[in-house]
């Protein structure tokens, strides 16, 4: 890594604590994994995510998609809800919970 990039890599780290760095990076990386249509690597990746930034709705919403497209529904349908109890005004979460329970409101 060039030295100037890792100074920055440092700083970021520093800056928004490295249990936020190494879930971003791991959120990425399953966002990646699901744009390939690799739903075992992207649940891989959320899953460490959520780990390392538990309060992340966000990352528990990707993370039911990911399960969705492995065809684990019980699954998805809990990160969907952890989404939506981590933060009531995800949308996206919220929607894709009601698509699995569409006569429950989350």
């Amino acid at each position: 890594m060039h030295r100037s990039m890792a100074g920055l890599v440092a700083a970021v780290a520093l800056a928004v604590g490295c249990a936020s760095w190494s879930g971003a990076r791991l959120y990425a990386e399953g966002n990646r994994a699901l744009a390939q249509g690799d739903a075992a690597g992207a649940i891989e990746a959320f899953e460490r995510a959520a780990q390392h930034v538990p309060h992340a709705s966000e990352i528990q919403n990707h993370l039911g998609i990911a399960y969705l497209e492995a065809g684990r529904e019980e699954e998805a349908r809990a990160a969907f809800r952890r989404a939506v109890a981590l933060d009531c005004d995800n949308r996206a979460a919220e929607a894709n919970l009601r698509a699995l329970e569409p006569d429950v409101s989350p």
